[in-house]
C-alpha cells in the first residue's frame, strides 16, 4: 500500500520559515518524481514545486522562487519543501503528490499517489 504523509504544517507569523516533510512507503522511492501543491481556502488547487527523480532537477512556482526550496532524501524516502520568508498569501493546504512519469508538473492527472495535506497559515 502506497502511502504519503505530509508534515511539517502550522500557524506562523509573516517572514518566519517552515520545513514541510513528504514521507513515502509502498513504492521504489527514487523512481518518482514528487511534486507539492496547495490549496488555499476558496481557491483551487495549484503546484508550487518539483523535484524530478532521476536528476532531482527542480522547478518553482514563481511566486515562491527564492522562498521555497525543494529536496530529497532518497535513503529517508522523504521530499522536504523548506519554506522561508512565508507570506499570508502562502496560507493553504499544502499536499505532496508522487509521480512515476511527470512531464508537466503543474497537471495534477500526471501524478499516481497523493497525500492527505498539512495546513499551513501564516498570519500575524
Amino acid at each position: 500500500q502506497v502511502r504519503l504523509v505530509e508534515s511539517g504544517g502550522g500557524l506562523v507569523q509573516p517572514g518566519v520559515s517552515l520545513r514541510l516533510s513528504c514521507t513515502v512507503s509502498g513504492l521504489t522511492f527514487e523512481h518518482f518524481g514528487i511534486g507539492w501543491f496547495r490549496q488555499a481556502p476558496g481557491k483551487e488547487r495549484e503546484a508550487v514545486s518539483f523535484i524530478s527523480s532521476s536528476t532531482s532537477s527542480t522547478i518553482y512556482k514563481d511566486s515562491v522562487k527564492g522562498r521555497f526550496t525543494i529536496f530529497r532524501d532518497n535513503a529517508k524516502n522523504t521530499v522536504y519543501l523548506q519554506m522561508n520568508s512565508l507570506k499570508p498569501e502562502d496560507t493553504a493546504v499544502y499536499y505532496c503528490a508522487a509521480g512515476r512519469r511527470v512531464f508537466n508538473y503543474w497537471f495534477e492527472y500526471e501524478y499516481d499517489y497523493w497525500g492527505q495535506g498539512t495546513q499551513v497559515t501564516v498570519s500575524s
